[in-house]
């Protein structure tokens, strides 16, 4: 079985392609800040996902552990395609998405990258009502998705793991779509 990690900075489309990937390939989709909620509400901690935010850091580490855990156990018996965050860009700089005790635990085959040209990250996400996002300049958009580039190949030597970055342009969806199932295959 496969264990897989998609990941993209918010405009890049990830969540798209993914969606129409999985409606070809038998993969169960799980969201890392679902199983983090799940657990979360299970443990009485929280109420609901947005309050896991405001847990003590070390009380977060410990749920990101047990998620991590809980998404291997699934991987044993199924493809698991684990849709998560690289890097978070935060007031005090980048944080790592996966630190090293969820990456002890997934023990990952694959990592994938899902990037975009800024600009179009730009027009995505104005067009997005759906989302509250800040605004970024084309810079720091470019910026983040370096860093995600950066600390997915630390991942990837902390694991033996592989990195594929897949470039999701406008007006190419079926042909982006093609790129992400060849992998998963």
């Amino acid at each position: 079985m496969k264990l897989i990690v998609l990941t993209g900075i918010p405009g890049s489309g990830s969540t798209t392609l993914l969606n129409k990937a999985l409606e070809e390939v038998d993969y169960l989709h799980l969201n890392y800040g679902d199983i983090m909620t799940e657990i979360a509400i299970e443990e009485k901690l929280v109420g609901n996902r947005d309050e896991l935010r405001k847990l003590p850091p070390e009380t977060q580490k410990i749920i990101q552990e047990k998620a991590a855990r809980r998404i291997k156990e699934k991987s044993e018996s199924s493809n698991v395609i684990v849709d998560t965050h690289c890097t978070i860009n935060t007031p005090d700089g980048y944080l790592p998405g996966l630190p090293i005790w969820v990456l002890n635990e997934l023990k990952p085959n694959t990592f994938i990258l899902i990037e975009a040209n800024p600009d179009e990250i730009i027009c995505r996400r104005l067009n997005d009502d759906t989302r509250s996002r800040d605004l970024e300049k084309a810079k720091y958009i470019k910026l983040h998705q370096e860093m995600n580039r950066a600390a997915s190949m630390a991942y990837a030597t902390l694991t033996g793991a592989t990195v594929k970055i897949i470039e999701n342009h406008d007006d190419h969806l079926d042909y982006t779509v093609s790129k992400l199932i060849d992998i998963l295959k």
